[in-house]
Parts: structure tokens; sequence; C-alpha cells
């Protein structure tokens, strides 16, 4: 696709996404003098954190939360609710005044001669960077026979769950027994007989609040950085894996689940009969209610531009889409260590990505002035 409408709009790079991923590359191309805007689907900064479940604590002291330039305000070792996180993206917006434009959705990119086209609905933006901080998967997923379900069960997915109060009286299904689903089986023990499905993936063999966990998060914060990367054998295998399984329960552990009453079922939830759901024993659950903790997928499909390789994740290094210059990611999972995902992971690879795009800005000025053209200031 190719325009010369006038109405276009026109940035040097367009950040798609204002969580802390797409807020990190701003820092960094704000402190190397480059233009640049951030676009993000919430009417409000920071909204992407406040938008999950009331009682989300991060996995993470605040130590390791912080973004480039700021670090995550208040106790070292404090974990911060969900909430919290997003009070501090808005102040660190402000702080450093980086330009974000919310309430607008990214539907389209576009090659667009030796530049890209970004649309957002009736909105169009020429750009010669593009740069995806959507997250690693970010669509909600539930198995196809959720539809065959009782309509008088509530469904929900753990995106769209808040609290207890959204659930009906009587007993409760999580399904998926990672880190949100045991957090969420926990909480409405407390009020509901519930069952968790899904296999056991293991555990950390710690409290993560307790004090020895301090030194040994130290260790594993190192690891994550510096030994778990895609340059190591062990880090691509654990790149494989991550991407593809749920992690080790962290914070809640079987014990806790078990004290609490919770009753989990190591086996998938398989299907549907006669409207209730059906474990892969052939037991059937009558339940009120199934909170689905069946993750998230991605889709990239309104990147109209061929970057993806045959596992359906973009063909990067870094953050850096070679093949199509002008392209990059961050916050992919695993994109190029196992920190690449966690929120104090965010400002390595922004730090990579805006060095890539502020030496493509001057070899175009030098290109430009060599052939005797003025460079065109971005709007």
């Amino acid at each position: 696709m190719r325009t010369d409408d006038a109405t276009v709009e026109r940035h040097e790079t367009v950040i798609i996404g204002a969580g802390q991923t797409g807020l990190a590359v701003g820092y960094h191309l704000a402190k190397r003098q480059q233009q640049f805007v951030l676009l993000d689907e919430h009417a409000r900064i920071g909204d992407c954190w406040r938008e999950r479940y009331d009682s989300l604590r991060l996995y993470t002291p605040a130590k390791y939360n912080g973004l480039p330039g700021m670090p995550f305000p208040g106790k070292p070792h404090h974990f911060p609710r969900g909430a919290e996180m997003g009070d501090f993206l808005e102040t660190y917006t402000t702080q450093f005044q980086l330009p974000v434009v919310g309430g607008v959705r990214v539907d389209g990119v576009f090659a667009d001669g030796d530049q890209y086209l970004v649309t957002a609905g009736e909105r169009r933006i020429r750009t010669a960077n593009v740069v995806v901080a959507t997250g690693g998967q970010h669509i909600p997923f539930t198995p196809a026979f959720a539809d065959q379900l009782d309509p008088g069960i509530r469904q929900i997915h753990s995106n769209d769950y808040r609290n207890p109060s959204q659930l009906l009286p009587g007993d409760v299904l999580v399904v998926g027994a990672s880190h949100s689903g045991a957090d969420l089986a926990l909480e409405l023990s407390a009020e509901h007989r519930t069952v968790l499905s899904g296999p056991r993936t293991g555990q950390i063999p710690f409290d993560i609040e307790g004090r020895p966990a301090r030194v040994i998060l130290r260790g594993l914060w190192f690891v994550a950085n510096h030994i778990l990367t895609v340059r190591t054998p062990l880090g691509r295998k654990m790149r494989a894996e991550v991407r593809t399984h749920g992690g080790p329960l962290l914070r809640v552990k079987a014990a806790d689940l078990a004290a609490a009453g919770v009753e989990w079922v190591p086996e998938h939830t398989a299907g549907a009969r006669d409207g209730l759901p059906v474990l892969e024993s052939g037991r059937v659950l009558e339940v009120r209610n199934v909170i689905w903790c069946t993750g998230f997928r991605q889709d990239l499909s309104w990147i109209r531009l061929p970057i993806l390789d045959e596992d359906g994740w973009p063909m990067q290094r870094d953050g850096i889409v070679h093949s199509q210059p002008g392209i990059y990611f961050n916050g992919l999972i695993f994109q190029s260590a196992f920190a690449s995902m966690l929120v104090g992971g965010a400002g390595r690879d922004a730090q990579r990505i805006a060095k890539n795009i502020a030496s493509r800005s001057k070899m175009h000025r030098r290109v430009t002035a060599q052939a005797g053209t003025p460079a065109a200031e971005p709007a």
C-alpha cells in the first residue's frame, strides 16, 4: 500500500503500545533526540495493568520493576499490585514527557514505498520505523467447546475476571493450573467449592516473599538476564519451553491450595457433556461457574508484512527485524532473554532498538544530504 494523501500524519517512529515495553523504547528514543509518537488503545496510561484482576500482585519485587531512568517507588522488597504498576507507568510518562496518544487502536501496518503506513480506523500515519510493543501474547484464548456449556453456567476468562462478586452462587471450575489459575483458585475457595483442572508443572521450592528469597531472587535475576538468553543452548531450549507451556507455581503452592480446600485435578478439561464440563478421565463436573485461565494467543495478522517465521513468531533478533528494515518488537516472550518478558527487562531490549533506529535516522540524513535533497522534517 502506498499513499501520498496530504491528510496522512507523519512521524519518524511510531510505537504501538504504551505499556512498560513501549515506554522504555520511548525513553531511549527521547534520550537520542529522535522524533516519535506512542499509540495505545487504552484511554489512560497504565490501564493495561489496572484492568487485571483486583488481587493481582507482581511476582517480582519493586527493586526489579523499575524502568530506564526511574526505579519503582517504595520499599525494594514490596511486591506491587497491578494498580500500583499502572500508576507507575502514568508517572513515568509524565516525568519524561513521553508523547502518548491514548484511545487509538492500531489495526494495520503496511509497506508504503520505502516507509510504512500505520492505520487506526480512519487515521493513517506514515513512518520510517514501527515498534510493536503490544506484549507477547494478548488475545484471550478459550477452547472451542466452551460454546457447548450450558448458558446458565457463568464463564469468565482470566482477562475479564476482577473479583469473586462476578460469580454465581455455587461451585467453580478453574481451568488452567499455571500462575493465574492457582492464584484465582485460592481466592475463590474462600466463598466457593473450587476445582482446579490442569497438569502440574512444578513449583519453586521457596517462598518468594520470604527473607531468604531476597538472595535467591538476586541470583535468578542474573540468570534471567545473562544465562537464559537466545545466545546460549540452555536459553534457546528454555525459550521453546516457555513459549509453549505454563511455568511452575510461584507465590501460591500446592500445599496452599490443599489447605484452602481446593480440589486440584491434574488433568485437562477436555470437553462438554449435556452442557457440563468434562475432564479427560470422563468425570463430569456440575459447576455454576467456569474461570478460563487458559492463557493468551498471539495474533499479528494486522501486520501486513512478511515477518513471521514458521513457528508464527516474528523473525527478529534483539527486537530488530533485519529482513524488514524499520520494523521492531519489544516485549515478546523470551525476546532476547528470559528477562525480556519481565518489567525490569524491558529497558535493555529497548536500548538496542533505539540505538538501531537512531542509526537508521542518521544514515537517512546522510544519504539525503549527499543527494542534495533537504531532509523532510516529520510532523
